[in-house]
């Protein structure tokens, strides 16, 4: 383990505040341990400036998905290094844990960068989707967690997306 992070019991020991329910930090051995904020009700672009901390989407919560955001040059940057079978630990205010594990991770280019509305690209498939398909694909359906980030490149801080999903462990 890198001795930046600490051990996950001391983790959920920093992040637990009583509140059941309530999204309070994820972890993931090796890679990163992230407080979570939640997102405000009528902010739905707001994602938190801190470099260690990762905001719950409050859409994707009101239909029984966890979705985490960050910046690219803040927490999110950490979201590149989630690869497929890696176990995330999400912690709740009253120090319940549930693990997911990686089941996906998808990259596209947003043909409006700077537009949440813009359509994108999926970069391996080369398939077209709306912003409603992307929001449909990502935080509807089964309990799952998704991570997303904007992906960097041609100069352009919001050039992509780069969401990584995880299913609960049985």
């Amino acid at each position: 383990a890198t001795s930046q992070a600490p051990a996950l019991d001391e983790f959920i020991r920093m992040v637990a505040n009583g509140q059941s329910g309530v999204v309070r930090g994820v972890y993931v051995q090796d890679v990163f341990a992230y407080a979570v904020v939640q997102q405000p009700q009528n902010q739905p672009n707001y994602v938190a400036a801190e470099a260690d901390v990762v905001t719950q989407f409050y859409a994707a919560a009101q239909f029984g998905v966890t979705g985490l955001l960050a910046h690219n040059d803040k927490a999110g940057e950490k979201f590149f290094n989630l690869a497929a079978g890696q176990v995330i630990n999400v912690v709740y205010g009253d120090g319940e844990v549930q693990r997911y594990q990686v089941n996906n991770i998808a990259r596209f280019q947003a043909l409006e960068p700077g537009n949440p509305q813009s359509k994108f690209v999926d970069l391996s498939t080369g398939s077209q989707y709306t912003a409603t398909e992307m929001f449909s694909r990502f935080y509807m359906g089964e309990n799952h967690i998704t991570f997303q980030t904007c992906i960097a490149r041609e100069g352009i801080a919001s050039w992509g997306r780069l969401f990584v999903s995880a299913a609960p462990v049985p």
